[in-house]
């Protein structure tokens, strides 16, 4: 009985915490209005800071204890995987007047949120946001059944004043990224079998053309790989944050 009673404190302590506020990576824009905080919380989860506005893609609380994250102004959610969707962490930084805009398939799961399907878009506080398409063509579930299917998942283009960041949710290198247009900052997403190889990432950033590249969800991918091939490109700037 005594080793019982000594080895259950080990495994408590042995519990991951989430990362406290203060250790995140952060990054600051420049754009008319005001500066755009980039707070990078961790694999799909990133949070930015406007003209006192705060805005959530993804907030898991795997990434951040969201019980001491500022209040949301806008939550954006791409689609309904558990890393992408969790109504605990939602609801620790909702109140009544947060807007929560989510893909169709994630209507169900989440209470008075903002349909936007894909193409359409919607202005919250001066803040407008797009949402677009983020779908598998190559890698499947299983025969004919990809890990996201097309019309189901958003990506999102947000504008800040002067500035569209594009946040492209699980996705792979779609022709749709050719129409996106000016893009300042893209969120790419690299790790397998779930979205984009580096090569694919490298070949989306080509036709996108933002002037900062941020990888994104990329799992144990080695973010070295899109480093040296982009290596060659003067106009885009990648960036390697922690936000695997």
């Amino acid at each position: 009985m005594s080793f019982i009673l000594t080895f259950l404190p080990l495994i408590a302590m042995a519990v991951v915490q989430s990362p406290p506020p203060d250790s995140f990576q952060k990054d600051t824009i420049k754009s008319a209005g005001g500066d755009i905080e980039i707070t990078f919380l961790g694999h799909g989860s990133v949070m930015f800071s406007y003209k006192g506005k705060i805005v959530y893609v993804d907030p898991v609380s795997q990434y951040a204890d969201f019980s001491k994250m500022p209040k949301a102004t806008l939550i954006l959610v791409t689609h309904e995987h558990g890393d992408h969707l969790d109504n605990g962490a939602i609801e620790k930084i909702r109140t009544d007047k947060t807007t929560v805009i989510c893909s169709v398939v994630c209507a169900s799961k989440l209470a008075g949120a903002v349909v936007l399907k894909n193409g359409s878009s919607n202005t919250i506080d001066g803040i407008t946001v797009e949402a677009v398409p983020a779908y598998n063509l190559v890698h499947m579930r299983s025969e004919g059944v990809p890990y996201h299917a097309k019309g189901e998942g958003n990506g999102y283009v947000i504008t800040f004043g002067s500035k569209r960041i594009y946040v492209a949710g699980d996705t792979e290198n779609i022709p749709e990224m050719s129409n996106l247009g000016t893009i300042d900052v893209a969120f790419l997403p690299m790790n397998l079998p779930y979205t984009m190889t580096p090569e694919m990432v490298a070949e989306a950033a080509g036709r996108i053309k933002p002037k900062i590249l941020y990888p994104y969800h990329f799992g144990n991918t080695d973010t070295q790989q899109i480093v040296n091939l982009l290596r060659g490109n003067k106009t885009i700037e990648v960036r390697i944050r922690k936000m695997n």
